[in-house]
């Protein structure tokens, strides 16, 4: 009975450690919805490699930074500039930034519809100035619809566009405007822009948009260093960015 007893004491004892090991094995990552279609695709990737578990939380690329600014703790957070109030806030350690990659600015049209002419700025300046409706996304909702927002106002047409703006919550709604005909044109993230109701048309001018830069951040309060250094580095292997450049994201390096 003695050596019964002890026996089950092992085990319990082993089972306790065995879920100890686990817990540590996840690591916890939050990313911005444009950075999502890139991170889906290669995130089971990153699971098969190390053995580590990771549990994935999405939110708005502005809504993000406001996440690791008020103090929601994810081993790693995925940020997209500016974001003073998220590194103000102490929760992410400035010194593991690490550049994934870049998102850039991109006009489309209607499918099946003519492509205007945007190969420079003066031409992109006189399409928008010609059309009657131009969609993107709300810049106090999304990072691209903040960074549209600047490369308009770098352009010096905001001003005279402003009356024929239509604003979505998300990329998506947006593409939707222009799919269903309710505007002209429409601006966002080129890696976004998989609508079947849209033709890209080209990429904005770096001058006025330059490419949004995908920054990775290590939390302060990390639960285990080891895993999220490991998810940092995998995410900026070669191998993966790859993967970025082919749906549209200018690598790193």
């Amino acid at each position: 009975m003695k050596s019964l007893f002890s026996l089950v004491a092992a085990c319990a004892l082993l089972l306790g450690v065995s879920s100890s090991v686990y817990a540590q094995t996840e690591v916890t990552l939050l990313a911005p919805n444009p950075f999502r279609g890139s991170l889906d695709q290669v995130a089971p990737g990153f699971q098969s490699k190390t053995g580590y578990k990771l549990k994935l939380t999405y939110g708005k690329g502005l809504g993000t930074r406001r996440q690791v600014a008020r103090g929601e703790i994810f081993d790693v957070s995925i940020l997209l500039p500016p974001f003073p109030e998220a590194l103000a806030s102490g929760n992410i350690d400035p010194k593991s930034a690490t550049t994934l990659a870049s998102l850039t600015l991109a006009l489309a049209v209607k499918a099946g519809m003519p492509k205007p002419d945007i190969s420079t700025p003066k031409a992109l300046r006189q399409t928008l100035l010609a059309a009657k409706t131009i969609a993107f996304v709300d810049p106090t909702a999304g990072s691209d619809g903040y960074a549209t927002r600047e490369a308009l106002q770098k352009l010096g047409v905001i001003d005279l566009i402003d009356s024929k703006i239509t604003l979505g919550p998300t990329s998506n709604v947006a593409a939707g405007f222009v799919a269903k005909g309710e505007a002209d044109l429409c601006i966002f993230y080129v890696n976004e822009m998989e609508n079947r109701g849209l033709d890209v048309v080209g990429l904005l001018p770096k001058q006025f948009a330059p490419p949004v830069k995908v920054v990775a951040f290590i939390s302060t309060h990390v639960k285990d260093m080891k895993a999220a250094r490991a998810l940092v580095d995998y995410l900026s292997s070669p191998e993966v960015e790859a993967s970025y450049k082919k749906d549209g994201l200018e690598p790193a390096r």
